[in-house]
């Protein structure tokens, strides 16, 4: 069976939906500004999902992150993209899904020279299981402890993809 095209959604600088482009053409090094989404998931307890991204990721391949990203599709609600994402990425099922972080947008590039650029709400959620990652997204996974991750990516911001050391400090500011 074909796998099936996906792609995102392209927008001006207000957020606008200006068009489509194919996802596995649109990061370049001239990525255009497009929708997105980035997920934190906890556990009932309080830790946090962060995981690290496979090899075989075109961009911050084998780099930790938060729990996932993912991109909505035309006519798609994020939170139902979040939803797909997170079954398809860590095999979870995730409930008390809320947006955090509404209006983030970043511009990173890759030492690929591979830029993403994007608007990119930062959600929350929480998932009683532990994850089942997909191999081709995830290659290891811990449950944190929220503050002493932001504290890790404080001071090793290397070490993690720059989306999430922009989202921690604002997710939180006690711990910057």
């Amino acid at each position: 069976m074909p796998q099936r095209r996906e792609e995102v959604i392209l927008v001006d600088n207000g957020g606008q939906m200006i068009g489509t482009a194919d996802k596995s053409t649109v990061h370049t090094a001239n990525t255009p500004l497009h929708l997105a989404f980035s997920t934190h998931v906890y556990h009932p307890d309080g830790r946090l999902l962060v995981t690290r991204r496979a090899l075989e990721k075109l961009t911050w391949p084998g780099v930790w992150t938060n729990s996932f990203c993912g991109h909505p599709g035309p006519g798609e609600a994020t939170e139902d993209a979040v939803v797909r994402r997170a079954e398809r990425e860590l095999g979870l099922r995730l409930r008390d899904i809320a947006v955090a972080l509404p209006d983030f947008r970043y511009r990173a590039v890759d030492a690929s020279g591979i830029v993403e650029n994007e608007i990119c709400p930062v959600f929350t959620a929480v998932a009683e299981a532990d994850p089942v990652p997909a191999a081709d997204e995830v290659m290891d996974w811990i449950w944190a402890d929220p503050g002493q991750l932001a504290e890790s990516v404080r001071l090793t911001p290397w070490a993690f993809s720059p989306w999430l050391v922009l989202q921690l400090p604002l997710l939180y500011p006690e711990n910057a």
